[in-house]
């Protein structure tokens, strides 16, 4: 059984200089005893993963809405998809995996119930009372809502952890600037990995979702360079028969190009810095982790693809504008008649505030518990 030396020794001996160590770590908002056979890192994503936020992304949208179908991917499929892909990069360009996993796992905690059409919803309802951001709405669960431990607030996690879930970014979400996480400090490189495979993730499991709703086609992806290579390659090794099993290796295939290019292009930059330790990280005015320009290239034409043939095509505008109705008139019910939210929420409300309180309340939602809750106070004839 590991203890607090070897675990020390292992981060000392097999992690690089620049990798965060947990027993560096800024430690927690409310001092504990660090547990003797798990890092601090490890505890995090323990306490993540047991945590009812972490349970309910289950139900949670990702691109389709619940009820559209059991294949199709949700947040936690999707965080999964992160935390895999994520880690695969840091070990091999030996950072701390464990942080990793910590972050991926918490990284979508304060998502909404309808993917961002609900983030959307939630943001224009509370525009003058601070409005909704899903980063910060992460920290505030995992610092405040989760309600599990006698002796603090939250999950107490450690500051690494905090900071990744404020600082993340990618094409649909923006880092959020939090004096006690160090807005000036760029983000380390585990957190900026947690970033880049988010965006693997995304657009990759979003083709595939794509092709099996009958929304995208393989004609289409076809005109896009960096589809219609890998297709080629897969075909002259025998595999074009099966439309299913081609569309399965050519989206391993995309996942495998640009994670090898990230792992590449990251330690070129590392080595052309000459970063030798974790500080000279934090003092950088730019990300390292990144794509090629190559592959930016490659990548650019097929996110602009994914938006306007996907992301905008009327069956999902359909789904979105359906959803910001259902955030929207509850939002409203709950502000004009308060005596109807459930008594813990109604206890929160008094230290919170009114729409802070009911905004927590939705954003904690499963789209189904959502649906549920509609039906219950709109439809004349279902049980409330």
């Amino acid at each position: 059984m590991p203890n607090k030396n070897q675990i020390k020794n292992y981060e000392d001996n097999f992690l690089a200089p620049y990798a965060a160590k947990s027993y560096n770590s800024r430690g927690r908002k409310y001092q504990e005893v660090e547990h003797p056979y798990r890092s601090a890192y490890q505890r995090d994503r323990d306490r993540i993963i047991h945590s009812a936020a972490f349970r309910k992304l289950e139900y949670k949208t990702q691109v389709f809405v619940n009820h559209e179908g059991d294949y199709y991917r949700t947040r936690l499929t999707h965080t999964l998809e992160v935390a895999q892909i994520a880690r695969t990069i840091a070990f091999a360009l030996k950072l701390n995996t464990d942080l990793i996993e910590a972050i991926s796992l918490a990284h979508d905690l304060g998502h909404t119930p309808f993917g961002h059409s609900g983030e959307d919803a939630l943001n224009e309802l509370m525009s003058r009372h601070g409005g909704f951001n899903h980063n910060l709405h992460s920290l505030r669960v995992v610092d405040v809502l989760e309600e599990r431990y006698p002796d603090f607030p939250g999950l107490n996690l450690t500051w690494e952890v905090r900071e990744g879930i404020v600082k993340h970014s990618s094409h649909f979400d923006k880092s959020v600037k939090i004096k006690e996480l160090a807005p000036e400090e760029t983000a380390n490189l585990e957190t900026q990995i947690v970033d880049i495979a988010d965006e693997i993730a995304y657009d990759n499991h979003d083709l595939d979702d794509g092709i099996t709703s009958g929304l995208l086609n393989e004609e289409e992806l076809n005109k896009l360079p960096i589809w219609k290579n890998i297709s080629k390659n897969i075909a002259r090794g025998g595999s074009q028969s099966n439309p299913e099993k081609r569309k399965y290796l050519i989206i391993r295939s995309l996942i495998n190009m640009q994670v090898t290019d990230i792992i590449e292009e990251t330690e070129k930059i590392l080595k052309k810095l000459k970063i030798k330790s974790y500080l000279q990280i934090k003092k950088l005015d730019c990300k390292i982790v990144v794509f090629s320009k190559q592959v930016q290239r490659l990548r650019k034409p097929m996110r602009a693809f994914l938006l306007e043939n996907l992301y905008k095509h009327y069956r999902v505008m359909r789904m979105s504008n359906k959803a910001k109705r259902f955030i929207k008139e509850l939002f409203k019910f709950y502000l004009k008649n308060p005596g109807a939210l459930p008594l813990a929420i109604q206890k929160n409300i008094r230290k919170e505030g009114l729409r802070r309180g009911i905004c927590d309340y939705i954003a904690g939602m499963t789209d189904r518990y959502a649906l549920d809750e509609y039906k219950k106070l709109f439809a004349p004839y279902e049980k409330v």
